[in-house]
């Protein structure tokens, strides 16, 4: 199988991939393979586009469980063990520019000491004539376990949600259809447009109309139930709770 290899620390896996038929390549890979945490995957995922990520945890930075150790999860991958789970990115739409998200596409202010002021139209229909704040996002049932869940304090299970950052004004964070289209008029800026933990972002201007939704465009990923390994988390923070992600026990999403 040929793969590309990407992320941190690569040392302590290249060694591994001979042993389990593994070869790298310039090429196309069958399977992207990201050696890191959470932003690695983000960061494979985006420069990867279209292609199947595999995400393995760098056990250097962050202990896994004697079920997850590298060696384990490219056996499984040799021999065709991996769950496949299919995700429909989110995305962030102004001026004919579009950028998309595995977790998120948030508005934020540019400018630190100026909050943003925008309306908020739900399906055509207004649900904020003015809303002040340091701004407001989309995010997807995967990404409702990142900054959605740090800023709602809440997280989903099925379909988008709406997170409004420290607004001034007494505005519900919403979980809405799949479907559903999100309009944002900028009253005051400016803003920018980001998504993920990309470096590339998009300017918004006073006036501008950005529009968010569940996009067609998809990620595909390999064992994301041994990437959110519940016993895994334990070992990295040992004072929390176990949590269990969504794709470590929901079967539905997987191929």
């Amino acid at each position: 199988m040929k793969i590309k290899l990407t992320g941190k620390n690569l040392q302590d896996i290249r060694p591994l991939l001979k042993t389990f038929n593994l070869e790298e390549t310039d090429g196309i890979p069958d399977v992207v393979i990201s050696h890191g945490g959470d932003g690695a995957m983000l960061g494979a995922v985006r420069e990867f586009a279209g292609l199947p990520v595999f995400p393995i945890r760098d056990a250097g930075t962050a202990p896994l469980c004697e079920e997850h150790f590298c060696a384990g999860q490219l056996a499984a991958l040799q021999k065709g063990e991996l769950n496949k789970t299919i995700l429909n990115m989110v995305s962030g739409e102004v001026g004919g520019k579009v950028i998309y998200g595995v977790n998120d596409v948030f508005l934020h202010h540019a400018d630190p000491s100026s909050a943003l002021r925008y309306r908020v139209w739900i399906d055509g229909e207004l649900y904020a004539n003015e809303v002040v704040g340091d701004g407001v996002g989309i995010a997807s049932i995967h990404g409702s376990t990142a900054y959605y869940r740090s800023i709602t304090h809440s997280l989903f299970r099925v379909g988008i949600g709406l997170a409004f950052s420290n607004s001034t004004e007494e505005v519900n964070h919403l979980v809405l259809n799949e479907k559903s289209q999100i309009t944002i008029e900028i009253v005051r800026g400016p803003g920018v447009l980001v998504a993920d933990n990309s470096p590339d972002h998009i300017a918004v201007k006073e006036g501008d109309v950005v529009k968010f939704r569940q996009s067609e465009v998809t990620a595909e990923l390999w064992g994301l139930d041994n990437f959110m390994c519940p016993k895994c988390r334990v070992l990295r923070h040992p004072n929390k709770l176990p949590f269990r992600g969504f794709f470590s026990v929901d079967k539905e999403n997987r191929n």
